[in-house]
């Protein structure tokens, strides 16, 4: 079965992307008012939610781990976000690309941008804690807890742009009204096309990062039994 479902989801995630760069930079006007920039709106827009859903796997992991004491669930959620934590980089690295030319600035204070910055730094600490930590199973436990406090800044970070000012646009695709009322169809089309693409590719991504994570469980379980003769 992983035979198959291995190249068939690399399959659908090439041709998920190229169907999504034939839309946004062919198919999909240029916006009139923030001009070609506008188009790293359908690579910006991806990166969050991807962020949010690799925060949101790695929370949920977290507490079955932490109910259960089953490894595979830490290594579902270690690999959801260190793989998150690439997608949350490129948010922060498209937003200032896309600020310069609108705001005048790469980067401002914003709410949004902020909690951003802020989730970011939770998950890089996530990360260092499992990798000086030596005891495995005490590196699990403070990463699970760390994982869960850090997913309550998902909210933090949608809600942003309505609980505080900033520069920050309002969303455009839930829209309050109501789903996509705020693009053109040609625009929305594009953005969900992108979204099930990058998706497709974290799906993946993580995929091989939960076998390189099983893997390296069995060579330490081999290792141990080795010393113990």
């Amino acid at each position: 079965m992983r035979r198959i479902l291995w190249p068939g989801g690399v399959a659908l995630t090439i041709t998920g992307f190229a169907l999504s760069l034939y839309l946004v930079f062919i198919r999909t006007a240029v916006d009139r008012e923030l001009g070609f920039t506008q188009k790293i709106f359908y690579f910006h827009v991806p990166c969050a939610w991807v962020t949010f859903l690799a925060f949101a796997i790695t929370a949920a992991s977290s507490i079955v781990f932490l109910v259960t004491r089953r490894t595979w669930w830490d290594d579902l959620a270690y690999s959801s976000l260190e793989v998150g934590t690439v997608f949350t980089t490129l948010v922060l690295v498209t937003g200032p690309l896309w600020a310069k030319p609108t705001w005048g600035a790469y980067w401002v204070w914003d709410a949004r941008l902020t909690t951003t910055l802020v989730l970011w730094l939770v998950e890089v600490a996530y990360l260092l804690l499992r990798a000086f930590i030596e005891e495995p199973e005490r590196a699990a436990k403070y990463a699970a807890v760390l994982g869960l406090l850090g997913a309550l800044d998902i909210p933090i970070v949608h809600y942003s742009v309505a609980l505080w000012r900033g520069m920050h646009p309002s969303p455009v695709v839930m829209a309050r009204e109501g789903f996509g009322a705020g693009l053109p169809l040609d625009f929305l089309v594009a953005l969900l096309v992108s979204l099930v693409s990058f998706t497709l590719l974290f799906v993946m991504l993580t995929a091989t990062r939960l076998r390189l994570e099983a893997v390296r469980g069995r060579l330490a379980a081999l290792r141990h039994r080795a010393n113990e003769r």
